[in-house]
């Protein structure tokens, strides 16, 4: 009895997972299928260009001050330890 039951159950949750399946395939196909051709989720026309920057833009200097923290040093154990 717990045998056939439990066939049930999975026979239940294979149909569960191919009805998820193809409602993914159905909604997303062409996203999918271009993924599993190895095209990505952007045709090269339209993908976006990777490679240096068109223009450097400076880092600013703020001195050669130090920065100092504002915060005091806590001890690393409490006085109750």
């Amino acid at each position: 009895m717990v045998q056939v039951a439990a066939a049930l159950l999975f026979a239940v949750a294979a149909g569960l997972g191919i009805t998820v399946i193809v409602a993914m395939l159905k909604s997303n196909e062409d996203a999918i299928l271009s993924a599993l051709l190895g095209e990505g989720a952007f045709p090269i026309a339209v993908a976006p260009k990777s490679g240096p920057a068109p223009r450097v833009l400076p880092l600013r200097r703020t001195g050669a001050r130090p920065i100092r923290n504002a915060a005091r040093p806590q001890p690393q154990f409490s006085r109750a330890a």
